[in-house]
Parts: C-alpha cells; sequence; structure tokens
C-alpha cells in the first residue's frame, strides 16, 4: 500500500499527461469520496506543476432530503482548496430506471458545458470498472458493453477523461484518510435495490475473498475487449468504405449504402458494419430485433421492405439501405399555391423548393404524386411519370415527396431529376432543398 500512496499523484498525472495542454480542466464532483480524492490530489498537484485552470461542477438532483446539504459541503470544500464551484440543478425524469434518468440528466449538462479543448474529469476508479463489467455480463452485452467504460470519450465539444480507472477503491480511501479529507455517503449507495449496490455490498466481496485480484483481472479483461472492440470498429470501417458509393440521389442529404458488398460478407460482418453505421443514428436494437436486417435484405427484388428502430427506420429502394427519420416519416402536405415564384417557398416538413433563372408564367403550383400524373416531354411526347421514375431509379419513398411543379393540370417539371427539372431551353430549372438544413444544394 505504501508505495502506490507515495505514487498516486504522479500515478495521476501520467494518465493526466495527453491533457495537460487542454484549455480547462474541469471536475465532475458529488462530493462522494472519488471525486473528492480526485479534487483533492489535482488542487495538491497544481501548486507544484503547470496545469490548466481547474474547477467544479456539482449537479444537484434533488431526489432525496439528505441532497439537499450537498452544495455547501460541496462548496466548502472547494473553498478550501481555492477552486472555483458551479452548481447547477437538474430535474430528473421519473421512470422506469431512475439510477439511468439520473445519469442521462447529469451528462446532458456535462455535454453543453464542455466546450471544444476542454476536459471534464470524472472520478471512476477500478472496483467501479470490475462492476460495470459484472452488470453488464448479466445483462447479454456485446463486445461494445463489455469493454466497459473508456478511460477516455468525447462529450459535448471536448473530453471526458476517466484518469482513476487503474486505482483501486482502497488506495483512494487510504488517501483520504491520511490526507483526513471529509466526504458524503450518498444514503442510496447503500440501498440494494439498486443492482449495482447489490453487485458491490453482497457479490463483490465475496469474489474478492475468494480471489483477491479479481477486480483488477476483470479491469484487464474490459481493456482486452476494447481492443477487440477497436478491431471490430476498424474492420466496419474497411466493409462500410465498399458500400458507400456514389449515387445519383447523394443531393437527398440521406445516410444510405450500397447493399450488394453488405450482403457479400458473413451475417456477423453484416451486424458488424451496419451497428457501427446504425450507432450516431439510433439506439441499437437488442439481438432479437435483428431478424429485421435479413428481412430487409431478403425480401423479393420489387418488394420495398422496411425495418423499424427506435429512432427511425431502414428501407431498401434501388439497391441500397437507407436511413430515414423525423420528417421523412410523415407524409407531405398535398400541396399549394407559389404565389411569388421570385423567392424559395417552404414546404410542411418538406424542405423548400426555388428556382433558378427566370420563373415560367404562373399562376404555380407545388404538388406531390398521386398517381396517373403524365409529363409533356419536347423529345418523347406524353410519358408516363411513374414510368419516368422507374426509368431514373428513382427510391420509393422519395417518389411521393419530390415536388411536382404544376401550371392549372399541366406539370411542368420534377424537382431535382435531370431533363425533367426544367423547360429544357435551359431558362429555368426546379430546385428542391429536402431539408431545412442547408445541405444538399448543388
Amino acid at each position: 500500500m505504501g508505495q502506490s500512496m507515495i505514487d498516486l499523484p504522479s500515478r495521476l498525472l501520467l494518465n493526466l499527461e495527453p491533457w495537460r495542454n487542454a484549455a480547462h480542466w474541469r471536475i465532475a464532483f458529488s462530493g462522494g469520496l472519488d471525486s473528492t480524492v480526485l479534487l483533492h490530489l489535482l488542487a495538491d498537484l497544481a501548486k507544484n506543476v503547470s496545469l490548466p485552470p481547474l474547477s467544479a461542477i456539482h449537479i444537484h438532483h434533488g431526489l432525496q432530503a439528505a441532497a439537499d446539504a450537498w452544495p455547501q459541503h460541496c462548496q466548502s470544500v472547494c473553498d478550501a482548496l481555492g477552486v472555483p464551484l458551479l452548481v447547477e440543478r437538474v430535474k430528473v425524469q421519473s421512470g422506469a430506471s431512475l439510477e439511468r434518468a439520473a445519469r442521462d440528466a447529469r451528462y446532458a449538462v456535462f455535454s453543453s458545458l464542455t466546450q471544444a479543448n476542454d476536459v471534464l474529469l470524472t472520478g471512476q476508479h477500478r472496483d467501479d470498472q470490475a462492476e460495470t463489467l459484472m452488470f453488464r455480463l448479466l445483462r447479454g452485452a456485446g463486445v461494445r458493453g463489455l469493454s466497459a467504460m473508456p478511460a477516455q470519450r468525447s462529450v459535448g465539444q471536448g473530453t471526458l477523461v476517466r484518469p482513476l480507472l487503474d486505482i483501486s477503491r482502497a488506495e483512494l480511501e487510504a488517501y483520504a484518510q491520511a490526507h483526513q479529507l471529509n466526504w458524503i455517503e450518498d444514503p442510496s449507495n447503500q440501498d440494494r435495490q439498486f443492482s449495482r449496490n447489490y453487485l458491490r455490498h453482497q457479490v463483490m466481496p465475496l469474489l474478492t475473498g475468494r480471489w483477491p485480484q479479481a477486480q483488477a483481472s476483470m479491469a484487464r479483461s474490459a481493456a482486452h475487449l476494447r481492443e477487440a472492440q477497436g478491431l471490430l470498429d476498424e474492420l466496419a470501417q474497411m466493409d462500410l468504405a465498399q458500400a458507400a458509393t456514389a449515387h445519383d440521389f447523394q443531393w437527398l442529404g440521406l445516410p444510405s449504402l450500397k447493399l450488394t458488398p453488405l450482403t457479400a460478407l458473413s451475417v456477423a460482418r453484416q451486424r458488424n458494419a451496419i451497428s457501427h453505421w446504425l450507432e450516431p443514428l439510433t439506439r441499437l436494437p437488442d439481438t432479437d430485433h435483428w431478424s429485421g436486417w435479413s428481412d430487409l435484405c431478403e425480401a423479393a427484388h420489387d418488394a420495398s421492405p422496411i425495418w423499424r428502430l427506435a429512432d427511425g427506420e431502414l428501407q431498401r429502394s434501388a439497391g441500397r439501405v437507407w436511413w430515414l427519420s423525423d420528417a421523412w416519416l410523415r407524409a407531405p402536405v398535398i400541396g399549394c399555391e407559389w404565389q411569388t415564384p421570385s423567392s424559395a417557398l417552404r414546404l410542411a416538413d418538406n424542405g423548400r423548393v426555388m428556382f433558378s433563372g427566370q420563373a415560367p408564367a404562373g399562376p404555380l403550383r407545388i404538388g406531390f404524386r398521386q398517381g396517373g400524373e403524365v409529363m409533356q416531354l419536347a423529345d418523347r411526347g406524353h410519358r408516363d411519370l411513374k414510368r419516368l421514375f422507374n426509368e431514373r431509379a428513382v427510391p420509393g419513398f422519395v417518389r411521393g415527396r419530390l415536388p411536382l411543379l404544376f401550371r392549372g393540370d399541366e406539370l411542368l417539371a420534377v424537382a431535382n431529376l435531370p431533363g425533367l427539372d426544367g423547360d429544357g431551353h435551359g431558362g429555368w430549372k426546379l430546385h428542391w432543398q429536402p431539408t431545412d438544413e442547408d445541405q444538399g444544394l448543388s
């Protein structure tokens, strides 16, 4: 113990070496043992070593009466150490998992406060890491989940760093006692109905009684699994690069992948690539729900299969899979008169349209496909709109949303489709920007 006691500040400094040039180090300070030791260590180090400016943040959840005294406690600790403190009150949404809701509320504040080149430091230690691994193992997590807590990840515009992950709770307690630190014992930490507390108080002591190195070994396993996840991510990037081919509908600004390169892969490899791709877009499906992916791939050639997920859906169309969410899943409002064609026209839930060149004479209106539309083409006479869409392999989900320009009953143009989007002489063209963000208008 003695050696690691002396060693603690220098081990911490070593773990924080990559962030010594950050603009700001902010400590997530609950007032509990872990964050109290972290704060004390850093305030102490700052006396002798040049560190970025330090400050602390305390999140007040107000979930229990005892918590009302904590901001005051945190304030006096910070005052004694000369570290500025920000206290943020949050409202926790009541729901199935209070632990998770409180955590989400905390991280929402952390994200909003962490600016570019800022570092948010949190006090999780090696015992927490072992618990996390155990907890996730019992929930049937995959490699990503079992790699437990990363030592760093992005938060807001900056980085979240956990510099104590290789240090045991016992070492932190020894440090706190040696420096006569006072910390808050959260009463909910004793509540055995919380799964984590049950693991902490009932299960872990049994394991470490039999295998003293259990927690260090579990933390090491988590590190091996993180390395494995890194390799899976690299594989996913290689596979996605094959499928992220250019296509005629880039202007939609939608995430999409070519299906053939994906279906050529083994099923496990498909799942790995698609999970990686979906990660930033939606909460990922559990194992049982993945059958939706094989249904999507195996549906008949002329079908338009859909895989619904938590935050949107995948659709297969024109040889690709497309990610659709939000406005894309709402039917566009039937249409509207275009009174002033000289300026852009906003469409409800469907972006906006505008002309380049001199707009044609009116009265003009924008409508959407109802079926049976026919268009007069200079070189081909009357052509059925459905056939024109088929020739251009327009994805199914776009067909009912593509703005059509009418004068009376005459269909003058279809936005964004070359050869159908203007008067044929280059006098004017109809452009559609599918979402309100400034993307896709080439």
